[in-house]
């Protein structure tokens, strides 16, 4: 069993649409999720989706990042400050530095943008890396 970090913040969307999609593929059973929210909104929809652990913050974040397999979230996630300043500096070194094979959607947003990055819906961006995932994992 593969050990999954979900870091999403604000609203907690990307999170919570990135989990239900794993759960609905049945991909879970092959996973832990842990979701862990730069603020309480975000981690209770990301749990609310099915997440099997969740935490707020700047500790869990470093904590869970040390031994996770995957890490997965919006490409802001390795940018200090991003995400309107709550991604901070030892969040975006945690998740970075890392050892996890790491998932980044390319969300354009905040100041971060990424050349030559195909113009994708959330919901295309959720597929994408759900076949990823599935990839990492062995089930595709």
């Amino acid at each position: 069993m593969k050990k999954l970090v979900v870091i999403d913040g604000q609203g907690g969307k990307i999170g919570s649409m990135l989990i239900a999609r794993l759960k609905s593929e049945k991909m879970s059973e092959d996973l832990k999720i842990y979701a862990i929210g730069t603020n309480s909104i975000a981690a209770a929809a990301m749990m609310k989706a099915g997440a099997d652990y969740a935490a707020t913050g700047e500790n869990p974040c470093i904590v869970n990042c040390r031994d996770a397999d995957i890490i997965a979230g919006p490409v802001g996630i390795i940018v200090a400050d991003s995400f309107i300043g709550e991604i901070t500096p030892a969040m975006a070194v945690a998740a970075g530095q890392s050892p996890a094979q790491k998932l980044l959607l390319p969300i354009n947003r905040c100041n971060n943008y990424i050349v030559g990055a195909a113009r994708l819906s959330i919901g295309e961006l959720i597929e994408e890396t759900v076949r990823s995932m599935s990839e990492l994992i062995g089930n595709g």
